[in-house]
């Protein structure tokens, strides 16, 4: 680790006990044994989740599902990532999406840039027409203007063959000036406009880059916003980190946190491309399972886990992990994120800025 990193890598997260138990409704509440040995102090305490008897719907049992913040809606613990989809064959894409509907997913996560509208379209294809009753759809605009935002939700509406989305977000902010830039050319009030016509029912902002945009976005609009989307991982407390300057602030305000980049697009594996694996030191097999990785981000208070699959049977696999997923510990928590703290942070997580 880098020395300058130091002072992120010793950060505390402010206490959340009290706060997350009526965020978090996975099926079981029961902690695993504390496997991984000592602890650390990179995270605060959050309270174990309360429990919610499993729901179906007419495909049949869902995932056990987690409250969307202040949206009044609850989604599946696990959502699909709509970019991989844009990167397989139609037919792989067509399997990935049965597959998880099969497993009990119903969110679908997608934005207007993946695969300049592919992934849409394919939404469009196989599960709109099909399944848009039980299908929580969120897509995203890159938009920086109004005018633009609008084009954006026009095509999306178009390629996904529906006429609403449940979720849209203000997509990839990157830093302080960008959240500026975009509110003051009208993103937001276009957003709220098309809530109010019926075209979106929820709507929030993203990113990966950089932690102080999401606070910039959070001091102007903390009062509206309804979800966040941003990297949650088990390495994020050691370096520039969204858990620990971003997350608290969520569940203050009962704000959905969303989680992406949950084996960090690849530099869990050594990447240091997106989607890409690659031959840097690697936190997985190395120092952590798959396993342990997905199920430490169940352990806090996120709405959703989006996982990104190559392929049907990646899909499958965390399909399985939800539906063995039982709480770490407070204790386990800490020592997961001890285990991984002395990977380089700029490897690791290259996405940041």
């Amino acid at each position: 680790m880098k020395e300058q990193d130091q002072p992120d890598r010793r950060k505390f997260l402010q206490t959340l006990a009290g706060l997350t138990t009526g965020m978090m409704v996975p099926l079981s509440c029961q902690s695993k044994a504390n496997e991984a040995g000592g602890a650390t102090t990179h995270l605060a305490s959050f309270e174990e989740p309360t429990v919610l008897a499993p729901q179906r719907d007419r495909l049949g049992e869902l995932l056990p599902q987690r409250k969307l913040g202040k949206t009044g809606e609850t989604v599946t613990m696990l959502g699909l990532g709509g970019a991989h989809i844009a990167r397989m064959s139609e037919s792989e894409a067509h399997k990935t999406i049965e597959t998880a509907l099969e497993g009990g997913v119903r969110f679908f996560d997608n934005a207007e840039q993946y695969g300049n509208g592919l992934a849409e379209e394919r939404y469009g294809m196989f599960l709109s027409p099909e399944y848009r009753d039980v299908a929580y759809i969120m897509t995203k605009t890159r938009a920086t203007n109004a005018r633009v935002a609008q084009q954006h939700l026009e095509d999306s509406l178009r390629r996904m063959k529906t006429d609403y989305i449940d979720l849209w977000q203000i997509h990839s902010v990157t830093s302080p000036n960008d959240v500026d830039d975009r509110l003051e050319n009208g993103v937001l009030e276009f957003v709220q406009k098309a809530q109010s016509e019926g075209k979106i029912r929820h709507y929030g902002f993203t990113g990966h880059r950089d932690y102080q945009a999401h606070q910039r976005m959070l001091e102007q609009a903390a009062d509206v916003m309804q979800t966040c989307q941003m990297p949650i991982n088990v390495f994020d407390p050691n370096y520039k980190s969204f858990i620990n300057n971003v997350l608290p602030k969520l569940v203050e305000n009962n704000i959905a946190p969303l989680a992406m980049k949950t084996l960090a697009n690849g530099g869990f594996f050594g990447g240091t491309t997106h989607f890409k694996s690659g031959d840097k030191p690697r936190i997985v097999p190395n120092a952590l399972s798959v396993q342990e990785a997905i199920h430490f981000v169940w352990s806090l208070p996120v709405s959703v886990l989006i996982t990104g699959p190559d392929h049907a049977e990646m899909m499958q696999e965390k399909v399985d992990f939800a539906r063995s997923f039982t709480a770490y510990s407070e204790d386990d928590r800490q020592a997961l994120v001890k285990r991984v703290a002395d990977f380089d942070g700029g490897k690791v997580e290259y996405y940041k800025a």
